[in-house]
């Protein structure tokens, strides 16, 4: 055998001899260097004095040097002790370190929420995050904004934890749960008769559906364009279709000043008068907005998120439809 392959060989059982550096290996060492023997580091760890010197001797094995020096009297730090004693000391505060993080993802107070949000009105969403920022500070979210059928299969291939919703009643393969909801207006000519109404309640809707109903095309948003549809083929009216809703500034001008229509929408927060315009709440129905989860027992984050929603000071509207079904959830 030649000299490359001698040293070769060498460095083959060497390689093979040495073992993992175990974590207990490491806290025996610090122990010993801070109590300065073996007999008190081993009162200290809570173990015999033996299995603590066998362990250190196998340390120094494993990593080729010598860290004590030692007589009958005294065990002191070698040279190479020395300077290893600070990384040993950086790899015990990393291993914590990662403890205390899995803990709190565990509890998941310091996990990311990927969740699913709609187009306003925003004030509840707000309220609805200021309450998982108390109750979770180190909670991280990530909100992304996607059409509706996006949120949906991000929820169903877990790239979302949960998504908002509204005006939806069924998603094959996911848990809906109602959380809130929002008054809807109408608005409608200033001169038409239901314009003297403080509130307009489902008996109006069938005089209503005398104008060209204004919405956004159906498949731009299916579930409130058949909330409203639906409604009004509930009180015995065919709606009449009219020019699509565009913006609230175009459209409100347009049942202003152009041929007498009607729109409904669920939004009013901030918004001006426009002239010749009324704008009325709509005692029913009311616009749902749930959360869509995956079937089965929540992961922390979203258990954070799920408490929010069931703090009555985050969400001011009732939610008793979805109560059962959040407390399951919440198990």
């Amino acid at each position: 055998m030649n000299q490359q392959q001698l040293a070769s060989a060498e460095i083959t059982d060497r390689d093979q001899s040495e073992g993992p550096v175990e974590l207990r290996q490491l806290q025996y060492f610090v122990a010993v260097a801070e109590e300065g023997g073996f007999g008190r580091a081993a009162e200290r760890i809570g173990i015999v004095q033996s299995a603590v010197s066998q362990q250190v001797r196998r340390l120094e094995r494993e990593l080729g040097v010598v860290l004590f020096e030692r007589s009958t009297r005294h065990v002191h730090l070698s040279g190479a002790g020395e300077r290893l004693l600070p990384e040993a000391h950086a790899v015990l505060a990393a291993a914590h370190r990662t403890r205390r993080v899995a803990a709190d993802l565990l509890s998941g107070d310091a996990g990311l929420l990927r969740l699913g949000g709609v187009q306003g009105p925003g004030d509840r969403i707000y309220r609805l995050l200021n309450e998982l920022s108390a109750a979770a500070p180190h909670l991280q979210v990530r909100l992304r904004r996607l059409a509706l059928a996006d949120r949906l299969a991000a929820v169903r291939s877990g790239r979302l934890d949960a998504a908002l919703v509204r005006a939806l009643h069924s998603a094959p393969g996911l848990e809906l749960l109602p959380v809130w909801n929002d008054p809807l207006y109408v608005a409608l000519p200033h001169s038409h008769p239901l314009a003297a109404q403080p509130i307009l309640r489902p008996e109006h809707l069938e005089q209503l559906a005398e104008l060209p109903l204004r919405l956004a095309p159906r498949e731009n948003n299916p579930p409130f364009h058949d909330l409203i549809t639906g409604a009004l083929r509930a009180a015995g009216a065919e709606p009449i279709p009219g020019q699509p809703f565009t913006s609230f500034q175009e459209t409100l001008t347009a049942i202003g000043t152009s041929a007498p229509s009607w729109t409904v929408f669920y939004d009013v927060v901030g918004l001006p008068p426009f002239p010749q315009v009324a704008l009325r709440p709509l005692a029913e129905p009311a616009l749902t907005t749930s959360l869509a989860v995956r079937p089965g027992p929540p992961g922390p984050p979203l258990r954070h998120l799920l408490r929010a929603v069931a703090r009555p000071d985050s969400m001011s509207e009732s939610r008793e439809s979805g109560a059962g079904r959040r407390r399951t959830l919440e198990a």
